[in-house]
């Protein structure tokens, strides 16, 4: 069974061709600048070389149409007939109080999606559009929604709601509903598996760390709490997010600024993070890192702070849970960066964490990374949200 995984933003689609016999990526490629002049298709098969075509794809009915005829390329495909793809799965970013679980998509569905385009205005009306697309491509397949939030729908009430007037949960679910699921739902599982945890209570921490960052706090793989809230703009510091700030601050610098808030949301969710606390150096952690190691006292800072403020949350979780079995490390820094791995549990040695230095010099792939004696199991855990994505679209449709 061949499963096709779409992910849509609003300018771009990446997809893959997974073979679900054994999980293997057949292709994948990406769609970049839809609906913006200069629309490329960068398609690369597994153990080929990449295939780039440009053409005008006005919306993404044209770019899904380019990936159909990129697979069964005679020259660069992976299938004879599209007939061979058994089923879509498609990553939906917010799926409000509506969906606790990945779905198969009907109208009922579909107006779910639209009735969230306020709580996810960039993300959602592009995954839908991608939906539609691929029903208009391939007609009669199954199209499977697969939610970034539906992770956090088992938190219970003590999580999940903010102490603001309950008439705002009731009028519109302003409530924390966490994001990046797909990865934390596929890397606490696979921390469960790889370090041989007990399936049913092992208390474990994910560390989603990228440009865009949360961590989450699970038992047995179901949410207890998790870092990002009604958007993800709340929790960690990363590359552009400001993350946790004083609510204050919003009205204290449009008054004396003379902006608007949506203004300064734009600052918050494009201009801070450690971009604006390195004083403008990037978003970039590479360039940070680099930055720092020639002494850029602002970059030093912005690192510094980082580290800080996921150890908080690493710590807080470990209250919340009442214990903690393991802690994995995923995503572009967590994954790659073993100095931001070491410098954030330096901070954990209360909870008995010791990391080997030598275990954590590497990238990239499944690894114990703690000592053989550290009191928490500490993981790299390469993170898989199309794969992901693929396992739930068969089960729902097999």
């Amino acid at each position: 069974m061949k499963i096709l995984v779409m992910n849509c933003g609003s300018s771009s689609l990446k997809y893959q061709l997974i073979d679900m016999k054994d999980e293997s990526v057949l292709a994948k490629g990406l769609c970049e600048r839809i609906g913006i002049e200069g629309s490329t298709l960068t398609h690369t098969p597994a153990g080929g070389e990449k295939y780039k075509v440009q053409k005008p794809m006005p919306s993404h009915k044209e770019g899904i149409q380019m990936v159909m005829d990129a697979l069964v390329d005679k020259d660069h495909g992976v299938i004879q007939s599209v007939d061979e793809i058994s089923a879509i799965g498609h990553r939906v970013v917010h799926g409000g109080t509506y969906y606790s679980e990945s779905v198969v998509v009907d109208e009922n569905v579909k107006k779910a999606i639209r009735d969230c385009f306020d709580l996810a205005p960039l993300h959602n009306p592009a995954n839908l559009m991608g939906i539609e697309a691929c029903e208009a491509a391939m007609p009669g397949k199954p199209n499977v929604a697969v939610f970034d939030t539906a992770f956090g729908m088992s938190m219970e009430e003590k999580a999940y709601l903010y102490a603001l007037p309950y008439e705002y949960y009731e009028k519109y679910k302003i409530r924390r509903y966490g994001f990046h699921g797909t990865s934390h739902t596929f890397v606490s599982g696979e921390t469960i598996k790889f370090g041989g945890l007990d399936p049913k209570n092992a208390k474990v921490i994910v560390c989603h760390l990228g440009n865009g960052a949360s961590v989450s706090a699970s038992i047995g793989g179901k949410c207890v709490d998790t870092s990002m809230g009604l958007t993800p703009l709340e929790g960690l510091i990363m590359g552009t997010r400001s993350g946790d700030i004083d609510p204050a601050i919003v009205q204290f610098i449009c008054n004396h600024e003379k902006i608007s808030v949506d203004e300064m949301l734009n600052i918050l969710n494009k201009k801070s993070g450690v971009l604006g606390m390195s004083n403008g150096i990037s978003s970039d952690f590479r360039d940070i890192d680099e930055a720092a190691e020639k002494g850029d006292a602002h970059a030093r800072a912005a690192l510094d702070a980082y580290a800080l403020r996921v150890a908080k949350y690493v710590g807080a979780y470990a209250a919340a849970m009442n214990g903690i079995d393991a802690i994995s490390f995923t995503a572009g820094v967590g994954e790659n960066d073993k100095n931001m791995r070491k410098k954030i549990c330096a901070y954990l040695g209360f909870l008995g964490v010791k990391i080997d230095d030598e275990r954590n010099n590497v990238r990239g792939e499944n690894r114990l990374i703690s000592t053989d004696d550290s009191k928490v199991k500490v993981f790299l855990m390469p993170t898989n949200e199309e794969l992901a994505i693929a396992r739930d679209t068969l089960r729902l449709t097999q």
